[in-house]
């Protein structure tokens, strides 16, 4: 079988040292070629080609963002950001390579760090994003926002739905191309979006700390992580924050500690499952893009307890694992294009599509 044919671009000759020492370890990876600034990365990634890069933020004569823009635009190929910065600045940094095309984001080793366990996850985080087939990704898709699609354009998952309750929350969940899917969405929702929306993102911890925050300036709608207690709130955005799962009990929104589901805290399931529970059918929940199940199960109760539901489309999605699962499953109503989805969750809201039905 194939070696997977990895471009390592670090500028640290340690570190880069120490990732392709760890790569080669694995007889199913291959580093064909190392980069020191983001030029050099880009042109080995158009002359070789590569499975996969990795890809540093702080680069010498282009950045990590400006690489992956570049990359995503005109020679598609799945990048893990290995990166160790995490100020606010930087941080935002990665959030617009995430948004950009980028797959994943991984960590540098630190001090004290298991180095077995960093190392089992790099070689792991690799050969699984080696599989994605990434598309071309120009940046002015985030930078412009998208034109208002139909939401009758996708005729089998725009089918009609019965039981209508007028919707008192909505909530979205993501994983893989998530930072991406979940701004496209926001940025299209007016600032007078008449309901809360609920997000729960699955981010490494470490790069989690700013998401709130730099959503918050990139779309119309105020943005913040929730507060474990509050009682939701009539408006805005709120996310679940850095390892810990979001859940509403009682009309208040709940923080938990509790174990992991799917590997993942926050869970989208928890989310979903507690909004299923509480809301039944005055909940819109949407699953986007991402690797695994998380949100399936929850997708499916919610739907059984009368929410709307609705699942992004494998086209538009990075990764079609989370939603595909929930199709497999029957939980998704609507199986929509990220471009439809904004527009759909204003129908809904407005009660534009009730009236339609009536």
């Amino acid at each position: 079988m194939a070696r997977i044919r990895v471009v390592v671009a670090e500028d640290s000759l340690t570190v880069r040292k120490r990732l392709v020492e760890t790569l080669e370890s694995d007889p199913g990876l291959q580093v064909v070629a190392e980069a020191e600034d983001g030029k050099c990365a880009i042109e080995l990634c158009q002359s070789l080609r590569p499975d996969v890069m990795t890809l540093d933020m702080m680069m010498p004569v282009m950045t990590g963002l400006a690489v992956t823009e570049y990359v995503m635009a005109y020679c598609p190929t799945p990048i893990l950001i290995v990166s160790a910065s995490v100020n606010r600045g930087e941080l935002f940094k990665t959030y617009e390579a995430l948004a950009a095309g980028a797959v994943d984001v991984l960590e540098k080793p630190a001090a004290g760090t298991d180095s077995k366990v960093w190392e089992e996850k790099l070689v792991s985080t690799v050969k699984l994003i080696s599989r994605i087939k990434v598309i071309t990704h120009p940046r002015a898709r985030f930078i412009h926002p998208p034109l208002a699609a139909q939401p009758g354009s996708n005729g089998a998952g725009m089918s009609s739905l019965r039981g209508l309750a007028r919707p008192a929350v909505v909530a979205l969940g993501a994983s893989t191309g998530g930072p991406g899917a979940i701004l496209e969405i926001l940025r299209a929702l007016p600032a007078d979006f008449p309901v809360p929306v609920l997000v729960v993102i699955h981010l490494a911890e470490l790069f989690a700390q700013a998401l709130a925050e730099w959503l918050d300036g990139q779309s119309p709608i105020r943005v913040r992580y929730a507060r474990d207690g509050e009682p939701l709130p009539p408006k805005g955005v709120l996310l679940a924050p850095p390892g810990r799962h979001l859940a509403l009990c009682q009309g208040r929104l709940r923080l938990l500690a509790e174990p992991e589901r799917h590997s993942c805290r926050p869970s989208v399931d928890v989310l979903f499952e507690s909004l299923a529970r509480e809301m039944a059918s005055r909940c819109i929940v949407c699953l986007l893009t991402g690797m695994g199940k998380d949100g399936a199960r929850g997708l499916l109760a919610a739907r059984r307890a009368g929410a709307v539901t609705i699942a992004q489309n494998e086209a538009s999605s990075v990764v079609f694992g989370m939603p595909g699962e929930a199709v497999r499953l029957g939980a998704a109503q609507r199986v929509l294009a990220i471009e439809e989805i904004a527009p759909a969750l204003i129908a809904l809201t407005n009660g534009t599509e009730r009236r339609q039905r009536a």
